[in-house]
Parts: structure tokens; sequence; C-alpha cells
């Protein structure tokens, strides 16, 4: 599901399930949450690097998975879990000492957003783009929405999350979301410059320069993602989440639930 390797001072984590567009299942989170802390504790990497095999860089988490999921005896207690396990990759990548970066050859969507967020730095080739289709499939992006405030705006952020429309890399560019926007073609090259430049600073300054970041801007996005785990494993629970993840792997349109004045719900 990953591949992973660690050479002159730089960590890549590459995304390995290209023929299902680099979706995220619970292994694969818990095997790259593994590696983000072997990088943590590492004492030679200076930089780590993000990135996706095939023409997506990630499509969110596996749905079929989540519609099992819906299946089980427990289903809000594995929805919890799956929360949990999001929480703790995101969280972690975040916090990293050293600087982070994500190159994204393809499109971005739901949690795989997340992941890019939680990287310092984004490079992105123009085919890319990026989408928070959650409200869609009857879910929220809870747990994307403190790293989506923190890089950019609430209103920025209310447009990503409620419409649900995709946005070019070179608009995701203008918002800040991407730093740099290359031909796919120079995707390759302009990771290396931005390695090579990284690898130029001082590690001590680059740590220091990134925990000055987060205690000033960032200090409460851990907690915050911490505090959306129930608000995404709630969203998860609704009869709405069943039938969009449904429709969706159904390839049709969802039959959504209506509230009433009354405050119930109905078909």
């Amino acid at each position: 599901m990953i591949k992973t390797q660690i050479s002159q001072h730089v960590a890549t984590l590459t995304l390995n399930r290209p023929e299902k567009r680099n979706a995220l299942t619970r292994d694969g989170i818990q095997a790259m949450a593994r590696f983000i802390q072997e990088v943590k504790q590492s004492d030679s990497v200076r930089l780590l690097i993000i990135q996706g095999l095939g023409k997506a860089f990630c499509a969110g988490m596996d749905l079929a998975e989540m519609q099992n999921r819906a299946a089980a005896e427990n289903p809000e207690t594995e929805w919890e879990k799956d929360a949990l396990e999001y929480n703790q990759l995101v969280s972690s990548l975040f916090s990293l000492p050293m600087p982070t970066l994500a190159v994204l050859q393809g499109p971005v969507l739901a949690g795989g957003v997340g992941i890019v967020l939680a990287c310092d730095l984004v490079i992105a080739a123009k085919e890319a783009f990026i989408q928070l289709p959650e409200p869609m499939r009857g879910i929220t992006a809870a747990m994307v929405c403190p790293l989506l405030l923190h890089r950019t705006s609430v209103s920025t952020a209310s447009y990503l999350l409620l419409s649900g429309k995709r946005i070019t890399a070179e608009t995701a560019l203008g918002m800040g979301l991407i730093h740099e926007l290359v031909d796919g073609t120079e995707l390759d090259g302009a990771k290396n410059t931005m390695v090579d430049s990284v690898l130029r600073g001082s590690p001590v300054a680059l740590s220091l320069t990134k925990s000055h970041l987060q205690k000033i801007a960032g200090e409460q996005v851990v907690s915050q993602i911490n505090y959306s785990i129930h608000e995404s494993a709630r969203a998860r629970e609704t009869k709405d989440a069943r039938e969009g993840l449904a429709a969706f792997l159904e390839k049709r349109d969802p039959a959504w639930t209506i509230n009433t004045d009354d405050g119930q719900s109905k078909p």
C-alpha cells in the first residue's frame, strides 16, 4: 500500500495503490503513521517527502471499506477507530520537527487533502486538482477543517467544505494551498530543486523555525483535530452517510433525508 525509503537525509513515503487512486485503508494509514514515527526518531532525516503513484495523489478514504464498517456489529466503534487512526496520522505529520513536502502529480480528494495540508511545502503538476466532496457522500471533512483553516481562511474553507467543488491546481496556488505549480513533465525536477533548497538550510535552524511557526500560528491545530474525531465519527453514523456511500458505490444519485419542522427526519 505504501513504499518507503530513507536516503541521503531524505525520507520518501509513496502511496502505492494506483489501481484504487491511492485510496486510504486503515492498514495503509497505520503503515504511514509507523513510518512517520520512524522518521521522527531518525537522527539523519532532514526532510520528508510524500508522493503518490499513478494518476491520482490520493482519492481519500477507501469508501468500500467504509461501507463495510456500516455492516459491522459495532459500526460506531469502528468509525471512531477509523477517525482516531486518521487523526494520529495527520497530527504526527503536522508535528514532525523537520520540513515536509507533498508532491502532487494528480488529483487530491477528501482525506488526501488533510495529508497535503499537514505538510509544510506543496508542489503540484498543473493536472492536479483539490476537492472535498464529503457532503456529497453524506459525511463531513471534520478533521481536515482545522488544517484547512490553519493554511487558508474561513472564507476559503467555507467554499471548499460546503460547495464540494473541485478547484484547479492554479486556483489552489492562488489560495495558498499549493506553493509551486509546474507542468507534469517538470514535477520531478521541481521536487529535486526543492529538496536541494531545503537541505542547504541548517537542520537546527529549520527545526526551530518550524517549531516557532507552529507555536505562533498553529498551536491549537492538533487539539482541534483531536476535537474533530467525534464529529467525524458522528457524521458517519447518520442515515445520510450510509445512503451517500451506497449511492456512490452503486453509481446513482443519493436520496437524502430532510429535516421537518418538528426536528424529525424523513426521506
